[in-house]
């Protein structure tokens, strides 16, 4: 099945991706995922041992503490799926909905994926290896939501169903292939597929096996070789299928000093557990996007650096144009913070003038990125530089100080007593389509962030992220 699979989506892929880039040039985006024309930095990955699960389980739905591993450009969630269990890493997404994974040993077909070529991460999924497995039908919700458009019945009409078992929910036929759409234009192409999903309780011991969890099961992709959680608030995502979104979810993101780390995780909490004990966290309201309601946003008012405030925050970035444009994305997909011009140039002036290092203008032209200085280095070790503080503040009276490293960060070792450091933020893509700006997860490090579905809202609170993996039992000395 996976062989004949993969030529037929390879074939499909090339269909879609002439197709989805005359859609998006004529203004008709897939409802289904945001299209920012962002991307993920250039990773160097190893790949994390699975961790190994007792025989106990739990009867019911209950709280989850999964580890998160840090790589390069994000962090990793391992999903055990099928009969028996299969291992396979994906990232962890937040402005996404599908869950899917690479399906085929050596059938699996990633173009335009060169940079992961000599890359071992990769894990995939064996159907024909689970006694569990089976592909979703055209009765499902689940299939009607992947294949949303103006009329979600069409593609299960060419796939035989009559109208009669549509109104009714009961048509049996398989699920059509789906086509899923990325940022930068990444592209998947798949089955629906079910099978049993395993998950870990708040006590490392204890696991629970969950049937019937839908997931893309996928041939062919687009720049995209790596698996997806989709953490989004559609009913294809890992958090509505969990039962989660009446509660919430929180994480504490490693630094990226962690990355390839197999000694520490950072904790990804689900259910009571995430959004109770909140005391010390700020919350800033969640935005309801008219245009992406499935996903997550936020206000922002105003970024100081140092003791300085910005330049005036354009209206765009706290709230929503009359076509849904506009807000502020938070989302664990995208690496780096991403703003509006001319907002962006305001704050790289600001920080200029802050900041009396020598340019590493050589380093610019090279990473891409817009602010490089070299730094002294006594006895060639980094130390805490005077860079000045970034505070981002977020609708109802939220200030989030930045950790240092979570702006400027170290391109590479020190030589001869200097080295240097570059801003990661990035300008946001020159679009009036999509948010206004995106808060990425690596300005998300070492601060805990509660998505309180319940009440939306979501929460910021510094924290040693390393400190909080250790105190749950995911660091191991």
């Amino acid at each position: 099945m996976a062989t004949s699979y993969s030529t037929t989506a390879t074939i499909l892929l090339l269909l879609i991706v002439f197709f989805s880039f005359n859609q998006i040039r004529a203004g008709n985006i897939n409802p289904n995922s945001v299209v920012l024309g962002l991307k993920r930095s250039s990773p160097t990955f190893t790949i994390p041992k699975p961790s190994k699960y007792s025989r106990k389980r739990v009867s019911q739905a209950s709280d989850m503490l999964e580890p998160l591993r840090a790589v390069r450009d994000g962090y990793l969630l391992t999903l055990n799926i099928g009969t028996p269990a299969q291992v396979i890493q994906v990232y962890m997404d937040t402005g996404s909905d599908l869950t899917w994974v690479p399906c085929g040993n050596l059938s699996f077909d990633c173009l335009d994926c060169d940079d992961f070529r000599n890359n071992k991460l990769i894990g995939t999924f064996s159907p024909s290896f689970s006694s569990s497995t089976f592909r979703d039908t055209c009765g499902s919700s689940f299939c009607i939501d992947i294949h949303s458009s103006d009329n979600s019945f069409d593609t299960c009409i060419e796939a035989g169903c009559s109208l009669s078992s549509l109104l009714k929910a009961t048509c049996s036929r398989p699920c059509p292939y789906f086509a899923y759409s990325y940022g930068e234009g990444g592209l998947v192409t798949g089955i629906l597929t079910r099978d049993t999903l395993r998950v870990h309780g708040i006590s490392p011991d204890i696991t629970k096996d969950l049937p019937r969890f839908s997931f893309g099961c996928v041939g062919s992709t687009y720049r995209e070789p790596i698996g997806i959680a989709g953490f989004g608030r559609g009913v294809l995502s890992f958090p509505s299928q969990l039962g989660f979104l009446q509660k919430g979810f929180s994480h504490c993101f490693l630094a990226f000093k962690y990355a390839n780390n197999q000694n520490i995780s950072s904790p990804l909490f689900m259910g009571d557990v995430a959004v109770s004990s909140n005391d010390n966290i700020q919350f800033t309201p969640m935005l309801k996007s008219p245009m992406f309601p499935n996903y997550y946003y936020i206000g922002l008012e105003a970024i100081t650096v140092g003791n300085v405030s910005s330049a005036q925050v354009p209206l765009n970035l706290r709230e929503f144009d009359s076509q849904g444009n506009g807000g502020m994305l938070i989302d664990s997909g995208t690496t780096y913070t991403h703003l509006p011009e001319p907002f962006y140039s305001q704050l790289l002036s600001m920080l200029q003038s802050a900041i009396t290092y020598p340019r590493a203008t050589d380093v610019e032209t090279r990473t891409g990125f817009d602010l490089c200085y070299r730094v002294p280095c006594p006895n060639n070790r980094f130390t805490n530089d005077p860079f000045p503080s970034i505070t981002f503040h977020f609708l109802n009276n939220v200030s989030l100080v930045l950790p240092q490293a979570n702006y400027f960060y170290a391109m590479s070792a020190p030589s001869n007593s200097t080295g240097v450091k570059c801003l990661l933020f990035q300008s946001m893509d020159d679009s009036n389509y999509g948010p206004a700006g995106v808060f990425g997860n690596f300005q998300q490090q070492n601060v805990k962030v509660v998505y309180d579905l319940e009440k939306e809202r979501i929460g910021f609170q510094p924290m040693d992220c390393a400190a909080a993996a250790a105190s749950q039992g995911l660091h191991k000395k």
